[in-house]
């Protein structure tokens, strides 16, 4: 499965890369032989699998919906509401949590409150997405 993000930002080319690169370790091969990636994935039958950054992705998702799905006074919605009430350093602020949830929606056409519906927010976010599509097969 081939998955196209737009231009990668540096951290999702690391992750990409250190992924090639268990893949490349796992099958015993060498940067040196020069085989490209796609046989690599081939030779460990992973190519029909979703890459890393779309496993994150989903289950940045999936902890999104869990936590907004909880009472309000409990500490982990607290902490991913919390607004700090301190300055930020100066240049260009980091990407935050909330930021790269809010761009897994977009990609994925998902609305902001579809988490208060779990069976609609686990297809599209991702999960278990074959298991409904095979039930429709039955």
């Amino acid at each position: 499965m081939e998955q196209k993000y737009g231009k990668y930002l540096p951290e999702k080319k690391k992750f990409l890369s250190t992924e090639m690169d268990v893949l490349r370790r796992s099958a015993r091969k060498s940067r040196m032989e020069r085989i490209k990636n796609e046989h690599i994935k081939e030779i460990m039958a992973v190519k029909e699998k979703p890459d890393i950054i779309y496993i994150i992705e989903r289950k940045r998702l999936q902890w999104y919906g869990h936590v907004k799905r909880m009472q309000d006074e409990r500490l982990p919605k607290l902490i991913m509401e919390w607004i700090p009430a301190e300055r930020r350093k100066r240049g260009r602020p980091r990407k935050t949590w909330m930021e790269g949830v809010r761009a897994a929606m977009k990609t994925r056409h998902l609305e902001a409150d579809q988490w208060l519906n779990r069976k609609e927010w686990c297809l599209g976010s991702g999960r278990r997405r074959r298991l409904s599509q095979d039930r429709k097969d039955i």
